[in-house]
């Protein structure tokens, strides 16, 4: 009896490990679709090569090196255990550590789905990185970027913070973070905002009277589906960070989880919607779209504790941060064509501090550290690859090529030939 409830709890925490990897590798399309809509219509080529390139490169140098980094998870290489290669004593240990908790406990899943379901995570940490450098940085040097980023920046904070290895000077992180609006979002965001400083802004975006030009993306419908398909896949992002099913505690768990991470959106949106009128005097549809964002990247450090009426406060609060954010960054002339550094960014760190409102075991100086440490290590190590990249090969485009688009310099077609004149 008990080796039949242990073979279902593992064919169910397995199943659900891979539909949750399965919706976070579907926020690829969301990431795509979303840039593409929020660039100029000379570039869309260029942003979904980015996209597709940087997905196939991080599964790649997370199993050839990312994984293990991370988690010590080397074997990958030669093979995965399964419980049908279990002896009887390997069996009996698992059953025994489950029991203690009455199947509530641990994890017990497939080895290969828990690397399926981590790798997608690292895709989407590089996916941030794509938007904010859009429209002016080399193809060829952005994916250079992505081995690094994908096989050994993200792994190595990674084994800090859910790898639980010792940060060097500093041993273990005192940090919560469910689903990673730090481990994940935050990272991406530093990367990103060290590969915006050293690029600069797209020509023509501001002018030396200080004037922001508004520089209008060319498809606000495919931003607009981006974003739908990025909130649906956060239930897979989310969720699946309970890394179980199996069990009544967890299985509520799960639903409170999916609860939450849809009213944190919704919150976000409605908030941002609501702050761009009263800032802008009108409906502003890409800051409503980075609001729904911002929530979702608010409540992922701690979907399951809040009640859903918190939960909406933390996305609401969240889409509040990201339009002044947006603002202040163009004030600074750090120029991010789709607003990823202030979602990811700025209201990441937002949702690092907002695990306080709900976690009792969580304190103000672990998630400060980690914090830190996390962007500390990503900016820097970011910034010293940009700069290597920038002195071997070049970051950016020429300026003829910029003004041209980079679909025909970089990728020799365009997305749209029929309505481009001639």
């Amino acid at each position: 009896m008990e080796n039949q409830i242990f073979e279902l709890q593992y064919a169910m925490d397995t199943f659900y490990f891979l539909i949750c990897g399965a919706l976070v590798m579907w926020m690829a399309a969301g990431f795509s679709m979303l840039e593409a809509g929020l660039v100029r219509t000379k570039n869309t080529t260029e942003i979904l090569t980015k996209n597709v390139g940087l997905f196939a490169i991080a599964c790649t140098m997370y199993l050839v090196c990312g994984y293990q980094f991370m988690y010590d998870g080397g074997y990958f290489l030669s093979g995965v255990t399964t419980v049908g290669q279990m002896d009887d004593a390997a069996v009996a240990q698992v059953l025994a550590d489950s029991a203690e908790e009455g199947f509530d406990g641990g994890s017990v899943y497939s080895g290969a789905s828990d690397f399926f379901f981590q790798v997608v995570f690292v895709a989407t940490a590089m996916s941030i990185v794509s938007g904010a450098v859009a429209e002016r940085m080399k193809l060829w040097a952005f994916l250079a970027f992505a081995v690094v980023m994908t096989g050994f920046i993200y792994p190595i904070e990674g084994g800090w913070t859910w790898g639980g290895k010792d940060v060097p000077g500093l041993g273990a992180l005192s940090y919560s973070d469910y689903a990673g609006s730090g481990i994940v979002h935050l990272a991406g965001a530093a990367a990103a905002l060290a590969g915006v400083i050293i690029l600069g802004p797209r020509k023509g975006k501001y002018s030396s009277a200080g004037t922001v030009n508004a520089i209008p993306g060319a498809n606000l419908p495919l931003a607009t589906l981006g974003v739908f398909i990025l909130w649906m896949g956060w239930f897979g992002f989310n969720g699946g960070s309970t890394l179980k099913l199996g069990g009544i505690a967890v299985a509520n768990e799960v639903a409170n989880v999916f609860l939450n991470t849809n009213a944190a959106a919704s919150g976000g949106l409605i908030a941002a919607l609501i702050v761009a009128r009263m800032i802008f005097g009108k409906a502003d549809l890409t800051m409503a779209l980075n609001g729904a964002l911002a929530g979702l990247v608010a409540i992922t450090a701690e979907p399951a504790d809040p009640s859903p009426l918190l939960a909406t406060i933390i996305g609401g609060i969240g889409g509040v941060i990201v339009v002044f954010s947006i603002v202040f960054l163009d004030k600074l002339k750090i120029d991010d064509p789709v607003g990823a550094i202030s979602v990811h960014g700025t209201v990441g760190i937002f949702g690092i501090f907002a695990v306080l409102f709900s976690d009792p075991d969580a304190t103000f100086m672990g998630q400060l550290v980690g914090m830190l440490v996390i962007f500390a290590w990503v900016f820097v190590t970011s910034l010293v690859v940009w700069l290597a990249l920038k002195a071997i090969m070049g970051v950016r485009v020429s300026e003829e090529e910029e003004e041209t688009g980079v679909d025909i310099a970089e990728c020799g077609m365009e997305a749209y030939p029929e309505f481009v004149s001639r």
